[in-house]
């Protein structure tokens, strides 16, 4: 079935852990065997034909390039400027992805509906390319509003103001606090252009500021439920009714910490805290239930998003095995047309109403 995810850092992959996403996934981790400047090492389960393999024709992808203040611990960035010379260099990546036909971007109705038909209805064709919808993860990158403008021109159609901790704009997971007037001021702008807000890693304030001062279109393109895992990533009931409300579709994300509750960074095993695909599915059906149907939740899986098969469902082996989640859905009651609601119908739907 053809899938959408609406969530992977392939760029990301690629440059930082210098990943050639051309080549088969069993190759890369071959690659970086003995390697151990990331905890992931050898353990990658994203590549381009293991999307192909998998019917994972259209992606949500990254850029990412986070600014931190001299105070702040976590890894980013010393300056707006160098953030921004990061995600130009990702930027560059995609352009020859598409250059060596791996990639197509995907900007607007037409080239999503040339894309759509070509991997419904083309299964005989060899090595399609894999469909791009370009987001930023966090803003930090963004120097001015100007350079908002000029990534809209490059095909940017997606952004989160935060990821983590303190961000320019707004404050993300583990922080907390409202927008000041620079995020009030890239909110108006992002509305302006058109551009897709994307809720996930917004703290609680920002979070529900946000949706106060934004009257675009809004997804989570990776979030599981905080009633399932008691913690600030996750959203709590009463967002996700929010965004239900606002017309907004979730992406089930495979990160385990973000699945099981308890998880222990690099002491826990996806064995041990029985974390397989089962798990998305609790995830998925509790924002069904409390949106009374299945229009509100797609895939937006997070693989290989600086973990990987240490930190995953342990029956998956690739992202190809995404193809398991129809018939675990199934045995779990839903209908077929809910099914390709959630594997790419939902997405399709709300990318075609913010399109229009």
């Amino acid at each position: 079935m053809l899938t959408i995810d609406a969530h992977l850092d392939l760029s990301m992959n690629a440059l930082e852990w210098n990943r050639d996403l051309r080549q088969p996934i069993a190759e890369i981790n071959e690659r970086e065997k003995g390697l151990t400047d990331k905890p992931d090492r050898s353990k990658g389960v994203v590549s381009l034909p293991e999307l192909r393999k998998g019917e994972i024709g259209l992606v949500v992808a990254t850029q990412i390039g986070r600014y931190v203040a001299p105070d702040n611990p976590l890894p980013g960035w010393h300056s707006p400027e160098q953030a921004w010379a990061q995600t130009q260099g990702q930027l560059a990546w995609y352009k020859a992805m598409e250059e060596d036909g791996e990639m197509v971007q995907i900007t607007d109705l037409e080239s999503l509906d040339k894309h759509i038909e070509l991997w419904k209805y083309a299964k005989s064709t060899p090595n399609k390319p894999v469909g791009y919808i370009l987001s930023l993860e966090g803003a930090d990158s963004i120097i001015t509003l100007k350079h908002l403008e000029r990534a809209y021109r490059y095909g940017l159609r997606a952004i989160g103001p935060a990821h983590y901790g303190p961000g320019r704009y707004a404050n993300g997971t583990d922080a907390t606090g409202k927008m000041g007037k620079a995020g009030l001021e890239l909110l108006k702008e992002i509305e302006h252009l058109g551009i897709i807000l994307d809720a996930t890693h917004l703290c609680d304030d920002a979070f529900w500021q946000a949706l106060d001062n934004f009257n675009g279109h809004i997804w989570a393109s990776h979030n599981n439920c905080r009633a399932l895992v008691d913690h600030n990533r996750q959203f709590s009931d009463e967002m996700i009714r929010e965004l239900i409300e606002r017309g907004a579709v979730i992406g089930a994300a495979l990160d385990a910490w973000m699945m099981v509750p308890g998880w222990v960074r690099e002491v826990s095993t996806p064995k041990e805290m029985n974390c397989n695909l089962e798990v998305m599915i609790d995830h998925i059906d509790h924002i069904c239930q409390i949106a009374g149907n299945s229009l509100h939740v797609g895939m937006g899986t997070d693989l290989d998003g600086a973990f990987g098969k240490e930190q995953c469902p342990y029956d998956l082996e690739t992202i190809t095995d995404l193809q398991k989640v129809p018939a675990l859905l199934s045995k779990r009651g839903y209908k077929e047309q809910d099914i390709e609601n959630m594997m790419h119908g939902n997405w399709l739907r709300f990318l075609r109403d913010a399109w229009a």
